[in-house]
């Protein structure tokens, strides 16, 4: 199905054609003065050098074939030239009828159907989740899902930090305090116990202990060290602790991501990789793009045209060890080998930019991509308190992510606690779980990646202005009208959508209207904002028209059963929106 703006479009272009203009000139945009019309063309201002004519007289010979069409209902020429255009109430609702009989409400499937990674999470093994791995969780998701609906095959990878100092200074804590354990005996050969020496709770103490003993304690730091060389030199005591660490942690991160309705195609880690390590490095000394600076293995990957300095990327430290440059660079070739993406997208904190920047400028020149092969990062802003700093606790920590999503439905308990007395406990706290999501992901997704924001819990659980609150209120209430319509006997089968008969019908119209114009504007700019913005105002629609307009009390029953048809449409676009942006709406609120 086209999208409106390229219907309107092809009118306008055959009438620049009939009146003996360039076709190309007939291009429709979105006015920017609504008040004054519906779309605009600004073609006869373009056209006037190259025909040697007054655009306003250009417009006005273009208007004159416009009037005769059934698309529009009005067509002016306003000075200096700009061609003013309303749509005809018959052809809006002839086209949300076809919307709402098409998959995807009329979304066309790609010309070029890509396999795409989305490199998203990325959580550290062992480590609890905190406030910094929302953005990542929350964008990559809604990401993927857009890029889904728009018809692409997309996988979305974890990429667990597994590999690294984290998991030997865990080893280091437990020598420390369990040293007769067997995994520290390196003559021991028997089998190690299958239950791990410690539990999740466990882990969640000693991790921050040791780290913090490292800042402190340089003798401790080196013994950490040495033991993540040990671990990773498959050393058969350590490597059988780090399977543990891996087993215990593993359930408890799935866990978080599954409250934040997050899911994950594949979770590979650094781990998994660590094998193309060797050969890769090889290949780039052999090929002569890695050389030796201050003992450290790099290749040179500035280009003449560059206005800033970017670094040399690193493969090997002095020491022979590797770096996050390295496993990313393996993890490309393992992902070319196996899925030959054409895309790859990169979600992480925008401060990894130059990391990305060296990262991908080294796949291209040594050849682990194609060269179509896009590499995309999408570098997000921090979530800050009210001080506008990076958000703390109370007692100047890092927030738990567990205790983020709990504070969020607390206070969305509270609420709903508060406005809906009848609910049962179990209902208001489901609901509240429900609720609290949208509030929590629309807070991040209707800001632009790349900007900070601020975590406001009060402003994201309001159920007035932008929020995710306000936009299931809105749902919810479009699925009681509906239900209340099938009560009094009403059915929602083969009902067609009339034209509006007045001016909030018609807003409401025009906002659905633009419903594929949004996901291709989505797609192409990765922008989950996008279809946040789209369904605030498709919502503010819905909420004018609804004040002003009798639905359930409509005496015609055609009228009735046709503004039936116009609120279905309604909440299958907006529940459509929500799952792309990884939420979904209850039953009642």
């Amino acid at each position: 199905m086209n999208k409106i703006l390229d219907v309107i479009s092809e009118e306008v272009k055959k009438a620049f054609e009939t009146a003996g203009y360039d076709r190309e000139l007939g291009r429709v945009t979105l006015s920017n003065r609504p008040d004054l019309c519906e779309y605009q063309c600004n073609g006869s201002l373009a056209g006037a050098k190259k025909y040697h004519k007054a655009p306003i007289m250009i417009a006005q010979s273009v208007a004159e074939v416009l009037k005769e069409n059934s698309v529009f209902s009005e067509v002016s020429a306003v000075a200096p030239g700009f061609l003013n255009l309303k749509v005809s109430e018959e052809f809006l609702s002839g086209y949300l009828n076809e919307m709402a009989a098409s998959e995807k409400f009329g979304v066309a499937e790609p010309e070029k159907k890509e396999t795409i990674i989305i490199d998203y999470g990325g959580p550290n093994v062992a480590k609890p989740l905190h406030v910094g791995h929302l953005r990542t969780a929350v964008i990559g998701e809604s990401v993927k899902r857009i890029l889904r609906y728009a018809g692409h095959d997309v996988i979305g990878d974890i990429h667990l930090g597994d590999w690294g100092l984290q998991m030997g200074q865990v080893i280091t804590e437990l020598q420390e305090r369990q040293p007769e354990l067997p995994y520290f005996d390196e003559s021991y050969e028997g089998e190690y116990p299958e239950e791990a020496p410690f539990t999740i709770t466990d882990l969640e103490e000693i991790y921050p202990t040791a780290s913090g003993k490292c800042k402190v304690d340089e003798a401790y730091k080196e013994r950490a060290l040495e033991n993540t060389k040990k671990f990773q030199n498959g050393v058969r005591g350590y490597r059988a602790l780090w399977k543990h660490i891996m087993n215990v942690s593993l359930p408890d991160i799935k866990r978080n991501y599954d409250k934040l309705n997050v899911e994950f195609d594949l979770w590979k880690g650094e781990s998994d990789v660590q094998y193309l390590i060797p050969g890769m490095v090889e290949k780039f000394k052999e090929e002569g793009f890695a050389h030796e600076s201050e003992g450290a293995l790099v290749v040179d990957v500035k280009e003449e045209t560059d206005t800033k300095e970017i670094p040399p990327c690193i493969i090997l430290k002095s020491d022979g060890a590797s770096l996050y440059s390295t496993t990313d660079l393996a993890t490309i070739e393992e992902r070319m080998e196996k899925y030959h993406p054409d895309t790859l997208i990169y979600i992480t904190d925008k401060r990894q930019a130059m990391h990305f920047e060296q990262v991908f400028r080294c796949a291209r020149k040594t050849g682990l991509v194609e060269p179509e092969t896009r590499l995309v990062h999408i570098g997000y802003g921090t979530v800050n308190g009210s001080d506008g700093k990076p958000f703390k606790t109370r007692e100047g920590g890092v927030p738990r992510l567990e205790k983020l999503i709990e504070e969020i439905d607390d206070e969305m308990y509270r609420k709903i606690r508060e406005s809906r007395k009848e609910l049962s406990d179990e209902e208001a706290r489901k609901t509240a779980d429900i609720v609290g999501l949208a509030a929590l992901k629309y807070g991040d997704l209707s800001n632009q990646a790349a900007k900070d924001y601020v975590f406001d819990v009060d402003r994201f659980t309001s159920f007035e202005g932008d929020t995710g609150p306000y936009i299931l209120y809105t749902i919810v209430r479009i699925k009681s009208i509906l239900e209340k319509y099938v009560q009094q006997g009403g059915s929602l089968e083969g009902l067609s959508i009339l034209p509006a008969q007045n001016p909030d019908e018609k807003a409401l119209m025009l906002e659905i209207s633009g419903f594929q114009s949004m996901i291709a504007g989505a797609e192409k700019e990765l922008a989950p904002n996008r279809v946040c913005a789209y369904i605030y105002d498709l919502s503010n629609a819905f909420n004018r028209f609804y004040h002003e307009t009798k639905i359930i009390a409509e005496e015609d029953e055609t009228r009735k059963a046709g503004l039936i048809a116009l609120l279905m449409l309604t909440k299958g676009v907006l529940e459509d929106c929500i799952d792309l942006l990884g939420f979904g709406a209850p039953d009642r609120m």
